[in-house]
């Protein structure tokens, strides 16, 4: 997904297969679906149609950020809107889409550096290329605005158009899709609300590194404290933790990625805080949250949060408008079904320490007010998964 993960899809280093031109015309078609922060989104200046992208890049990164990408939820459409009038926040579909998934900062010096934290998607593609894939015929790519929802319309029209435009490409053949991270969640979702565009042009569904039912560690601190996608002297020229953070509560996607209260968990996911004793100053004591009781931990730690934009103020607590969209999308990747003629491969990662439980402020330096929590680093306690996603959540498709 993200975080210590990086961007980029691990264990698909480049490949030659042997090719066999006469199996050209029978190769199904492959669609790539990418995960959070996995796609390429550009700047378009409406009046004039000028494009600057603004993720990822490395040079500028935090300045056009703030400019272009902090948002606010529109409760009465569902989506996650610019603050910049003057903008809309597009995905390039260049090379049949697949150049939004491929290197996520294309500049030629990152490319000549060979600065592996952006690519995602680009050994993967270049791998399916060697083994006789062609774009545009065999070869699509599908990246959408990450901040909406899993479900929001523009991305259900988006996939759909992709696999119709896939299938015909192709000569009708039905399309194999291979999703990373939270593009699991978009596919489920797809498949729940247009299962019949999904019986019509799917033939397999391979899922890769997907937050079945959330990622808690990651996704319980992002929404506190933000998320810092590389350490030491990258991260200079990279998007800072807290303006990163400022996006990130106000982005359906990321409620989304709340871990699931009703799942059997291996171990519960909690929020631990370090805190004062009101009652007496001189003590301490241990806050424990489960994933419902965290809500209001939220509430209380956000509830003073804002951000200045062009010397404007906007309250920035958590979202209430965004977690009740967030619950009726859970309800539906809950009851979602794959169906019968579709197959399905769920390829999951263990055996790294994944951030599960997160503890804030310490016995020794407790949490005076909840509000100080967002300034805090936090200390992580771990299971078993792939770095980011725990391996019981990723297990736990639905599927079988």
């Amino acid at each position: 997904m993200f975080g210590d993960c990086g961007l980029g899809l691990s264990g698909f280093g480049r490949r030659r297969c042997l090719r066999d031109c006469s199996e050209d015309a029978e190769r199904e078609p492959v669609l790539l679906v990418s995960g959070i922060g996995g796609s390429i989104l550009n700047a378009k200046q409406k009046k004039n149609g000028f494009s600057i992208r603004v993720w990822v890049r490395i040079l500028f990164s935090n300045y056009e950020f703030k400019k272009c990408l902090w948002s606010m939820y529109n409760p009465k459409t569902g989506y996650a809107e610019t603050l910049n009038q003057d903008i809309d926040i597009v995905v390039p579909e260049d090379d049949y889409g697949l150049h939004a998934i491929d290197i996520l900062d294309p500049a030629w010096w990152v490319k000549f550096l060979h600065v592996t934290d952006v690519y995602h998607f680009h050994d993967m593609i270049d791998m399916l290329i060697d083994c006789g894939y062609k774009k545009g015929t065999t070869l699509f790519g599908y990246g959408y605005d990450f901040r909406q929802s899993n479900r929001i319309d523009a991305a259900m029209v988006g996939l759909k158009i992709k696999l119709q435009t896939s299938y015909k490409a192709s000569g009708g053949k039905k399309v194999n899709i291979i999703s990373h991270s939270m593009g699991g969640l978009l596919v489920r979702c797809f498949m729940y609300l247009h299962n019949d565009i999904f019986v019509k042009y799917v033939n397999k569904w391979i899922c890769i590194a997907c937050p079945f039912q959330g990622a808690p560690g990651c996704i319980n601190d992002s929404l506190l404290t933000g998320l810092q996608f590389v350490e030491g002297f990258k991260s200079f020229f990279f998007v800072s933790r807290w303006t990163m953070h400022q996006l990130l509560v106000e982005c359906p996607s990321i409620y989304e990625l709340l871990p699931n209260p009703l799942f059997k968990w291996k171990e519960q996911p909690l929020i631990k805080v370090w805190r004062k004793d009101i009652e007496d100053n001189d003590s301490v004591k241990l806050e424990v949250y489960n994933s419902t009781e965290c809500i209001d931990l939220f509430r209380k730690a956000l509830r003073n949060n804002e951000l200045t934009y062009h010397g404007e103020s906007f309250a920035l607590p958590f979202n209430l408008s965004i977690l009740n969209w967030a619950s009726r999308t859970r309800q539906i990747l809950d009851v979602a079904q794959l169906p019968d003629n579709v197959d399905f491969y769920n390829i999951y990662g263990i055996s790294y320490d994944t951030p599960h439980n997160v503890c804030y402020g310490s016995e020794a330096s407790p949490i005076d007010d909840l509000s100080e929590i967002c300034h805090t680093m936090p200390e992580y306690s771990y299971v078993d998964g792939d770095g980011t996603v725990p391996a019981d959540s990723a297990m736990a498709d639905g599927c079988c």
